[in-house]
């Protein structure tokens, strides 16, 4: 890291951001690694949309449509959601940067859980806001502690849900609570970027119809197994999408990300099988660590949090499983020392995950 220049500066809250660091993909000494790192679809993109993908190489020199509408029409048509109120962006990421941007500033705060995505910390520092971390209970979103950190300088109010890295999930009757008891000047946005995995679950666009104080975001890294082309959306108010309009780059989605992902977005059949098997693959992660004395909260998400009895134990599995040639991530940074989040793979991966843990439990005894 630089020192800073005497007299040239960035504006204030820039240099207090901790630069984001992804899970990490490569081990040394090990030439292939089993990556759990990332929440990834171990299943990869549709067939149709990597066909979509390879029919786009022929397009490369035409600028992109700026309007999104042919992605936004499939979202809307898949979601059953109104068109003209969504907002594409590269990954769910730009979506709450442009939230920050257009909505937060100097003097104003920007609240998260205490377990919350680094990504709204440092978005909100970048627009000059004050980031608010409020205490969670039993790692789950804590309601009446988010409404009683509300005041006269909330902008922005974040939750995910299902939450990560937790992967628990918060009722919809009471995230319908928080958004009726938010100041009047506040925005509730909803980070659905797991939503997919959820049993019966729409990622709140009800909540958004029914009010004016709702965003949600969504992504297409997750199920939809498109992380390396950079595409998510957001559905809010009308207001609200008026808003991230005006300060979005124009041509901020490439030709071949807006095609391939109206076509994964229209393969309901290849969403439908990916979370059916994270459904089935994650129980049996779960239910192989908790077997090993190893427990996790219940989650809706792509992923486990593997709990240890303190932060050493944690670290000494990590270090074992990269042995065995297994990244999974440690989440001290998300106030969680002696847990480590562990994607859900293919049924051989969980395996692999759950034979590896074993072996490191006998050893520990």
């Amino acid at each position: 890291m630089s020192e800073p220049h005497p007299t040239i500066r960035p504006q204030p809250g820039i240099l207090d951001i901790a630069p984001y660091k992804g899970g990490e993909s490569k081990l040394a000494g090990h030439a292939s690694v089993l990556k759990l790192s990332s929440n990834e679809n171990p299943f990869g993109p549709s067939p149709l949309a990597l066909e979509a993908f390879r029919a786009a190489a022929q397009s490369l020199h035409i600028y992109p449509n700026s309007d999104h509408a042919a992605l936004r029409a499939a979202i809307g048509d898949v979601h059953g959601i109104d068109a003209e109120r969504i907002v594409c962006g590269a990954g769910s990421d730009e979506i709450i940067s442009l939230l920050c941007q257009a909505y937060a500033g100097p003097g104003g705060e920007v609240l998260q859980t205490e377990h919350g995505f680094g990504l709204y910390r440092i978005s909100a520092l970048a627009a000059g806001a004050a980031p608010v971390v409020v205490p969670e209970r039993e790692r789950r979103t804590d309601v009446d502690a988010l409404l009683a950190a509300c005041n006269e300088r909330t902008q922005l109010v974040f939750i995910a849900n299902p939450n990560n890295p937790t992967g628990t999930m918060t009722p919809v009757e009471e995230v319908a609570r928080l958004a009726a008891g938010l100041p009047p000047q506040a925005l509730l946005v909803l980070d659905g970027a797991y939503a997919e995995f959820a049993r019966d679950f729409n990622g709140h666009v009800d909540l958004v119809d029914a009010r004016d104080n709702v965003v949600v975001t969504r992504t297409f890294s997750k199920i939809h197994g498109l992380g390396g082309l950079r595409i998510g959306w957001g559905y809010g108010p009308a207001h609200v999408v008026d808003a991230l309009s005006r300060v979005r780059g124009p041509f901020n989605l490439s030709t071949a990300a807006l095609v391939t992902a109206t076509a994964a977005i229209r393969d309901t059949g290849w969403t439908e099988h990916c979370r059916s098997e994270n459904v089935r693959n994650r129980a049996r992660l779960a239910e192989g660590l908790a077997g090993l004395g190893i427990p996790s909260d219940p989650s809706e998400a792509n992923f486990v949090l593997a709990r240890f009895r303190d932060r050493a134990e944690a670290e000494a599995c990590d270090r074992h499983l990269r042995e065995q040639g297994i990244i999974v991530r440690r989440v001290a940074g998300y106030n969680l020392p002696a847990a480590l989040r562990i994607t859900v793979g293919d049924a051989a991966a969980c395996e692999r995950v759950i034979g590896a843990v074993a072996d490191f439990v006998r050893v520990r005894a």
